[in-house]
């Protein structure tokens, strides 16, 4: 009989394997939910700071460039054509084949007011000449000549454009403007012809033309820059192309929501501004008293935030020494309201007024 045989150990007790339970799976995911929560609520944060910093730094750049650029050809208005105070006010007239009538103002720059707070547009001029003489005319230029006699044709060129000023300085008479020719020959050194040109194709001389005493100004190809903003807010640029008679546009800077300019008047002749407007000088004398040019841009914010962050139109800070048109009181300055809130959700952006007074050196350093 065989004996069974003898167990030499004890078995080990099998172990309960244990799995995660229903509660503290769900707990395991409440936490995770809050902490995705929390990290997204800090990321949205974070991407907020930094698309408000960003649209704050475009914002300055494009204000900053903006106002640098208006400054400077401000600041150039009526380089070579305003040497004889006399002139200033003139009505230009010019004829292009191409584009018909180029008219403008013999005035450093002409501020066209807009409208009920609406931007406003500035035009400038002035010689595109390193030096510029004016000239008189010496003999009589009658209406279909084909050239001025002058004493000197220093500085001129084929091909550059010349305005007549009449020796008659009363630019209130309807029959008495200036006109710009394009000079395509000069012939014994002082006679300036202006034959066949696109400039030239209709004469548009007053009946009585331009007697001996009058004055030519050379404007070589004429600096007349126009600047405004588009209508997706740009500040935007047109050039008078002296070839084709065209004001060729070309758009600068974004988020440009506003531009405001008044004139600064000297109305007593001591050499101050007296009061700031933006009312176009009517005659000669009030051209004269232009000294300086205030402008104003309000710059808007590149990013639209949810809330509205903006409850109050930007305001101009204009104080208090000098009288400006349209001002009024804010604590203890003057300010002009500049207006926005004809903009698509204009609470949502945040803005910046960028401000300069700019002084027209060419009138302060006139001749006459």
């Amino acid at each position: 009989m065989i004996k069974p045989r003898k167990k030499t150990g004890s078995a080990q007790p099998r172990q309960r394997v244990r799995g995660v339970t229903l509660i503290e799976l769900m707990v395991g995911l409440v936490l995770g939910l809050v902490v995705v929560l929390v990290v997204a609520q800090v990321l949205g944060f974070a991407e907020g700071q930094k698309r408000a910093t960003t649209g704050g730094s475009d914002a300055q750049v494009n204000g900053a460039l903006a106002l640098y650029t208006l400054q400077r050809e401000i600041q150039m208005a009526g380089y070579g054509l305003i040497t004889d105070s006399r002139s200033l006010g003139c009505q230009v007239r010019a004829q292009h084949t191409a584009v018909g009538p180029v008219n403008m103002n013999l005035a450093p720059i002409v501020i066209n007011n807009g409208a009920n707070g609406a931007p406003d547009t500035i035009s400038v001029v002035s010689s595109s000449r390193a030096y510029s003489v004016p000239m008189i005319v010496s003999t009589d230029h009658a209406m279909g000549a084909d050239r001025f006699t002058v004493r000197s044709a220093l500085g001129v060129t084929p091909g550059d454009l010349v305005i007549a000023v009449p020796a008659d300085k009363d630019f209130t008479n309807a029959d008495n403007w200036c006109t710009t020719y394009q000079v395509t020959a000069i012939q014994n050194n002082n006679q300036l012809v202006h034959g066949a040109s696109p400039w030239n194709d209709t004469q548009i001389t007053p009946a009585a033309g331009y007697p001996a005493g009058s004055q030519l100004i050379n404007a070589g190809s004429i600096v007349n820059r126009v600047f405004s903003l588009t209508a997706d807010w740009s500040l935007r640029q047109q050039t008078l192309s002296p070839t084709s008679g065209a004001m060729e546009s070309q758009e600068l800077f974004p988020q440009i929501v506003n531009l405001q300019a008044y004139y600064g008047r000297d109305t007593n002749a001591d050499g101050n501004v007296d009061i700031y407007d933006n009312t176009a000088p009517a005659s000669n004398a009030a051209w004269n008293q232009v000294i300086t040019v205030r402008v104003a841009l309000v710059v808007r914010s590149v990013s639209y935030q949810k809330e509205e962050v903006t409850t109050v139109e930007p305001s101009w800070d204009v104080g208090t020494a000098i009288p400006v048109d349209g001002s009024q009181p804010c604590g203890n300055s003057r300010c002009v309201t500049l207006k926005v809130d004809g903009l698509p959700d204009w609470k949502h952006y945040r803005y910046s007024v960028y401000d300069v007074v700019i002084p027209l050196r060419n009138m302060l350093w006139r001749s006459q």
